[in-house]
């Protein structure tokens, strides 16, 4: 039984945390951008643990604020504190509905590209082939955060009529191959790929299914901000755009950089840096190597983004996923 002690640790550490930040404390999450240059990790997704979710993905929608320095640390530098887009929980998101108004301007269009929202993607699987050195975790079952080039690989193949299996499935799935190479300074992922050959799962993935279950994607989403935190986040974009610095004591307890420590409640001490990534984002996010994987240019003059079409049909994935299901009922 845990003791008042224990339980007092960890009311603590669920206050101290900020919103929008991951409970990702182990290496469940798997580090696909640190693999070398010219190499290959091969995955097999699995289903979202969450059966009312259509899709094996659920996807994230951050928006990054930067800051040019911490108030009162003339030692800070440039600092990045990361914020959900109400877009993700089907709200509207005041920050974007500012910024898509400056697409309309040409001279403000770089501007509206740093705050637009950045899309990441979070499936579930096993790592059949890794070329990492690692303590895996005792739950096999890893969690990897895609980004947009990988998952218009993956999405692409979705709406091929000639894909009849889901790639998820435990008898006739497929693996994923994520290759990794360099292309102007940047890492590039476009050579990944679908295996070609179906492949049941394991004996030994099968019983580590049983054993841990399957993760609800869900979960690993920010916590959706109160009125409070949206209130906040909009003082935070505003301060961010004027080119203020980041005010911890007035922004930490709610939303932070990645290092920062929150203030101790009552103590009347504000935050103190404390040393952090290269990369001054939430830990939700993974930690971007030297050579990120660039991120497609927002749409955003238009009022609601589109879903994707194959041949100029308006099929959604949604419905391909319906047609590979009812095949396999056949």
């Amino acid at each position: 039984m845990a003791t008042l002690a224990d339980i007092r640790a960890k009311l603590q550490a669920q206050s101290s945390k900020p919103s929008g930040e991951g409970q990702i404390g182990d290496n469940a999450i798997y580090p696909h951008w640190n693999i070398p240059e010219n190499s290959e990790a091969v995955l097999r997704f699995l289903p979202d643990g969450d059966p009312n979710n259509t899709f094996f993905w659920t996807e994230r929608a951050m928006i990054k604020l930067p800051f040019n320095s911490v108030k009162g640390d003339a030692s800070s530098g440039p600092v990045q504190v990361q914020v959900p887009c109400m877009e993700m929980y089907g709200d509207a998101c005041s920050i974007l509905a500012e910024v898509r108004q400056w697409f309309k301007d040409k001279s403000l269009e770089d501007l509206g590209r740093k705050y637009w929202k950045k899309r990441s993607y979070v499936f579930q699987g096993f790592v059949t082939t890794s070329p990492l050195q690692e303590d895996a975790p005792e739950n096999p079952i890893r969690r990897f955060i895609i980004g947009p080039q990988i998952f218009n690989i993956i999405k692409s193949a979705l709406m091929d009529p000639e894909m009849e299996d889901l790639p998820t499935d435990y008898t006739r799935g497929v693996d994923f191959r994520i290759n990794k190479t360099t292309k102007g300074g940047y890492a590039d992922y476009s050579t990944s790929k679908w295996s070609r050959k179906t492949t049941p799962l394991s004996e030994e993935q099968h019983k580590a299914i049983e054993t841990h279950g399957l993760h609800n994607l869900g979960d690993f989403l920010p916590k959706k901000p109160g009125e409070v935190e949206i209130k906040v986040m909009e003082e935070m974009f505003r301060a961010s755009v004027d080119g203020e610095p980041y005010d911890a004591e007035k922004y930490s307890q709610y939303f932070r950089p990645a290092g920062l420590r929150a203030p101790m409640t009552g103590s009347g001490t504000t935050a103190q840096p404390q040393p952090a990534p290269a990369v001054k984002v939430e830990t939700a996010e993974p930690t971007v190597s030297a050579t990120p994987e660039p991120t497609p240019a927002p749409q955003p003059e238009q009022p609601a983004e589109q879903p994707a079409t194959t041949n100029g049909s308006n099929s959604k994935a949604e419905d391909i996923l319906a047609m590979i299901r009812a095949r396999q009922q056949k």
